[in-house]
């Protein structure tokens, strides 16, 4: 396995592009490294986004960067309330000394607000809308069926090889059960969650598009329900859909899947993690399903 890009490459590289583009860097401050690098190049109102825990599940981190990118700005010219890619440089893809990166609008906002349910509701029900206008060309279902197989390859030899075996058969069954989505699929956020609804001066704003595919909707409402926020199953009948149509549970259950891997993934880099990643794990051996959670 490759070693994860260190907070300290990532700040290196951010400055490094950003200022060949004419961007001046004084004190480059890191907002937030956990499974991304996101860099604030101050006084510049430029977010610098890098991947290094994703980066491990991606075979090509930059693919899904410009995926990112060209969704959210297909929302910005549509109108829809998102942070969008920033406009003082070229936003990205860039690769530098083997770090990739993309460039975004830095977006003031307060961190601890939570939006209601009917809000976010009604939100991710305006959000489908405009996305079902995107001209497509998204994976189906890439973040779910395909970064997952990678990411259990990497947990080789660092858990039981029987609960390798239960996580790897809890896959394949769950990619079966989404199997037939395809008729009903559309571009999605792919982590639709209040932390990514951010309050900002100008009102709520959609950031993070990162794991953004072509999926059901009901994805992004399987990210609603297992959110411990605010009340998901209140939001996603704001939304307008039933908690418990089988294809939200077949999404919640592959949703909690997926979170599970990443959180052990990231436990590779952030050995400290370990124990909260064990728990996740626990967690998810006692209920596969979700459905407590």
């Amino acid at each position: 396995m490759a070693a994860p890009v260190s907070a300290r490459a990532a700040v290196a590289a951010a400055v490094a592009v950003a200022e060949e583009h004419g961007v001046r860097v004084r004190e480059p401050v890191v907002l937030n490294d956990s499974f991304n690098v996101r860099v604030h190049l101050r006084p510049a109102p430029v977010v610098a986004r890098v991947p290094t825990v994703t980066a491990l599940g991606r075979a090509r981190p930059e693919k899904a960067l410009a995926r990112e990118l060209d969704v959210v700005s297909f929302l910005a010219g549509a109108g829809a309330p998102v942070v969008p890619p920033s406009d003082l440089l070229p936003a990205g893809p860039h690769v530098r000394d083997g770090v990739t990166l993309s460039f975004w609008a830095y977006a003031e906002h307060e961190p601890d607000h939570v939006p209601t349910p009917a809000t976010f509701g009604g939100m991710l029900a305006e959000l489908h809308a405009a996305l079902r206008t995107h001209p497509g060309g998204l994976p189906l279902l890439g973040p779910v069926l395909d970064e997952p197989l990678r990411l259990l390859d990497l947990l080789a030899g660092t858990v039981e090889p029987d609960v390798l075996a239960r996580l790897r058969e809890a896959h394949a069954d769950l990619a079966r059960r989404l199997d037939g989505v395809a008729a009903t699929a559309q571009a999605v956020h792919g982590d639709a969650h209040p932390g990514n609804l951010l309050a900002t001066p100008d009102g709520l704003r959609w950031n993070d598009f990162e794991e953004c595919m072509a999926g059901p909707v009901g994805w992004d409402l399987a990210c609603l329900l297992r959110t411990t926020r605010m009340d998901g199953r209140a939001a996603v009948r704001a939304y307008g859909a039933d908690p418990g149509d089988p294809v939200l549970r077949t999404c919640l259950a592959a949703r909690g899947l997926q979170g599970t891997l990443w959180v052990l993934v990231r436990a590779l880099r952030f050995p400290e993690r370990a124990g909260a990643a064990r728990a996740a794990l626990d967690a998810w051996l006692a209920d596969p399903t979700g459905a407590t959670r």
